[in-house]
């Protein structure tokens, strides 16, 4: 069963949320955006999951990097190659 799209939390006038669309735009990443301003069951999830209500965060199966600047999550994400590998990561 294919893994469903990696979901993005994050607050539209965020830079930093803005920084990371674009870079998933970029690699040609589908996702799951989720507004947490817009809905607060998203928000409660993202902070269920990550502890934090800073954006964005982000999910893919086991792999989450909460409250990153593009460069952080390009830091992590190389320390797990199969996820860059799934994903299409170009790094």
């Amino acid at each position: 069963m294919p893994q469903p799209l990696p979901i993005l939390y994050i607050k539209p006038e965020c830079p930093w949320c803005v920084k990371a669309l674009a870079y998933f735009a970029e690699q040609g990443i589908a996702l799951d955006v989720r507004d947490v301003i817009k809905s607060m069951h998203d928000m409660r999830q993202m902070v269920a999951l990550t502890g934090q209500a800073k954006c964005p965060s982000f999910r893919y199966g086991d792999f989450i990097v909460a409250d990153f600047a593009v460069e952080e999550f390009i830091a992590k994400a190389t320390k797990f190659p199969s996820v860059c590998k799934d994903l299409g990561l170009k790094l």
